[in-house]
């Protein structure tokens, strides 16, 4: 089957299978363009509870498709690949949150949504990089655990600075691989371009840009700023969008491998088999799915 014949079969399984596809800013351009609704993973998230079909279809790795199930009980969550898988999610333990809360009292566990549902369910309150710093700031606690990103930690930190922050050493190792010099190499290579950066990137790297934000403040900001070209410091799926949004402006990567092979186990031949099985599902014990509710729940309640 040509891509046009298998995204025609796929907005065909949509509408029979009462099926709604959501997908991440980092899977590759081609799904974007046959989901019903794109973002970052705090959009998705208040999409998963919004959103009116029975099944839902998630195109990201798999903390994201926990998280509409944790949100999304009475639905069936699939995913194209069950084996899309972030890194950074594992990289923090349930015992080191506890041995954290036994060393530091009035502690909060804040838990960037980039995590498993076992981590969430240890932790407080969850946070997106678009949230994170309204979250923390409206917290009444003084000492914030931040796990399982460092980078975004001490971003966020630095803007808080009546709090003590407790750092986790997790990281991406997409946005960790970005470095100083590549940036500064980029800027002579581009030197009309402004930095655009992912707070996942490392402080070095944040130092030098001219803005950071999530993947939808990026999109946002280069959609609606007068200037015409771009050094985009995060995933490169975001590429899509940008380019659907200002066709007339230039993005440029920093370095050829900013690419997530999680997110690029979605792939339109998976997608297509997963509508058509409807396998691939994600579930977890009850016990488990309600106790990582209730910190997705703060979140959502917190960042209104």
């Amino acid at each position: 089957m040509t891509n046009k014949e298998i995204k025609d079969r796929i907005n065909q399984l949509k509408k029979e299978k009462d099926a709604v596809i959501l997908a991440h800013y980092y899977v590759d351009g081609e799904i974007q363009s046959v989901a019903d609704y794109v973002g970052d993973s705090y959009a998705l998230s208040k999409l998963a509870k919004s959103v009116g079909q029975q099944t839902i279809v998630f195109c990201g790795v798999s903390f994201m498709g926990e998280s509409a199930k944790i949100l999304n009980p009475d639905k069936k969550v699939v995913m194209p690949d069950t084996k899309a898988d972030c890194p950074m999610a594992h990289m923090v333990s349930a015992e080191a949150i506890e041995k954290v809360r036994k060393c530091h009292e009035d502690v909060a566990v804040v838990c960037y949504v980039n995590s498993t549902a076992e981590i969430k369910a240890h932790a407080d309150v969850c946070v997106t990089s678009s949230n994170a710093l309204k979250i923390v700031r409206a917290l009444p606690n003084k000492k914030i655990f931040f796990i399982p990103d460092n980078n975004l930690g001490r971003y966020i930190a630095a803007q808080v600075p009546e709090k003590e922050f407790i750092f986790n050493d997790g990281y991406c190792p997409i946005h960790k691989e970005i470095a100083k010099e590549d940036v500064l190499k980029a800027r002579i290579a581009h030197p009309e371009a402004e930095v655009l950066t992912h707070p996942e990137c490392v402080m070095d790297v944040l130092g030098i840009s001219d803005y950071i934000g999530s993947t939808s403040e990026i999109i946002d900001y280069a959609t609606k700023s007068e200037k015409k070209e771009f050094i985009i410091c995060t995933e490169t799926g975001v590429f899509y969008e940008l380019e659907m949004k200002n066709p007339e402006k230039k993005f440029y990567q920093v370095m050829p491998d900013q690419i997530c092979p999680g997110m690029k186990k979605n792939t339109l031949e998976n997608l297509l088999k997963v509508l058509e099985t409807l396998e691939g599902t994600v579930d977890m014990p009850e016990q488990l799915r309600l106790q990582a509710k209730a910190p997705l729940e703060k979140m959502l309640e917190l960042a209104k």
